[in-house]
């Protein structure tokens, strides 16, 4: 398909889910999209503190679409000798956590799983999960129907199945469950093309996961782990706010508390000889200081979560509690950090107001490599018949 026919289809795709257009963006320009007063999206989030480092902690869950095992058996928690990895155990108990406090928030990605958890739900629990995503406080990110690959890849593959992950989510939440920001924290490596397909499609930011070592390294090092991605040279309005991830898409060291980590808990009880409050928050103070040599503003976001994490949400929630709690209470001795729950589009809305002049890029993100011994390149011409069946099967099926 020719360029122009290409763009003219993400385009038709773009108003017919979301109803709005391709965000027009800049290095220093607005890249937020401006919406009606709601409690969704840009108007609902936490207020920041000036003169304050922001530590924007974003709750969420990476469910892979079928990797180890089948998508049933993610869905439901079967073959847990493969994997302990079961999505509606997640979606019951993040729910559940999310009611207990208002302060609470979650994000989540992969809608394969999230339209076969709520066709399942009662109308009663259907309600309150409507309530949550108009409140803000449970945010779709990405949208599509899974995280997709962007090497090997077509882009009608790609197109397709981000029509359906957002179709399900605007016919179902409506205006509140529409993602503004692009989530690619786990594909090995980004390409320009991806990038500009949600620039089409009125994304207002991206963030990945994996960048290669040495680009990461060398980021870090010129605080250009954010930018204005150019992703098109014949689009007029091409750029997106692009932000890598430190940690890829984990927790910091010393504060996983899923059921599937070693890390200790929070744990605060005043006559425990166990109590490791002070130890935990030097801890975090140290790696959030650390953290923000690398970013250009007073805002870093940080991943509270991993592969198919919050089967026991209780546990995540319960010591992400304790530590923003204990966090700000050093700002009453001098501490500048200010630690909340929040989301990327959040994140983006708090970047934006810094009004900072961002570097730039205008290639791709290829290849990835995760070592010096770890190319992430044999698969771009490795399964040639798995390939073909995905693209006959993509014309077949659509």
């Amino acid at each position: 398909m020719e360029n122009r026919n290409k763009i003219f289809l993400v385009l038709v795709l773009q108003w017919y889910l979301v109803g709005i257009g391709a965000n027009p963006t800049g290095s220093k320009q607005s890249f937020i999209t401006q919406h009606a007063p709601a409690q969704c999206g840009y108007e609902g989030c936490p207020i920041m503190k000036e003169n304050m480092l922001n530590v924007h902690l974003v709750a969420h869950t990476h469910d892979d679409v079928g990797w180890l095992k089948t998508v049933d058996q993610y869905y439901y928690g079967s073959r847990s000798n493969i994997q302990k990895a079961g999505v509606q155990y997640i979606l019951d108990s993040v729910i559940q956590e999310l009611l207990k406090d208002s302060s609470r928030r979650f994000i989540f990605v992969e809608s394969a799983f999230m339209q076969k958890w709520y066709m399942e739900q009662n109308e009663q629990m259907r309600g309150i999960v409507k309530n949550l995503v108009d409140e803000g406080r449970l945010e779709f990110i990405g949208g599509a129907w899974s995280m997709n690959d962007e090497a090997s890849v077509h882009y009608q593959s790609v197109i397709d199945q981000f029509t359906w992950g957002l179709r399900f989510l605007n016919d179902t939440f409506g205006e509140c469950g529409r993602p503004r920001a692009g989530w690619q924290i786990d594909p090995f490596g980004h390409s320009r093309e991806q990038g500009s397909l949600f620039v089409q499609m009125g994304y207002d930011g991206l963030f990945q996961g994996r960048l290669d070592f040495q680009d990461k390294s060398n980021r870090i090092a010129q605080q250009t782990m954010e930018m204005m991605w150019k992703t098109s040279d014949s689009l007029e309005h091409s750029e997106l706010f692009t932000s890598g991830l430190y940690y890829i898409y984990a927790p910091p060291p010393g504060f996983c508390f899923d059921v599937l980590c070693n890390d200790d808990p929070i744990i605060d009880g005043p006559y425990s000889k166990d109590n490791n409050v002070k130890e935990k928050v030097d801890l975090f103070l140290d790696t959030v200081h650390n953290m923000s040599k690398t970013f250009l503003t007073n805002n870093i976001i940080l991943t509270m979560g991993e592969d198919f994490h919050y089967q026991d949400a209780n546990m995540w929630f319960k010591n992400l509690d304790k530590l923003i709690r204990y966090t700000n209470a050093r700002q009453a001795a001098g501490s500048l950090v200010n630690v909340f729950y929040s989301t990327p589009s959040c994140y983006l809305k708090a970047v934006h107001e810094a009004q900072v002049e961002w570097p730039t890029k205008s290639d791709d993100f290829f290849p990835y490599a995760s070592d010096p011994t770890a190319f992430w390149t044999g698969y771009f011409t490795s399964r040639p018949t798995q390939k073909r069946y995905e693209r006959e099967g993509n014309h077949f099926l659509q």
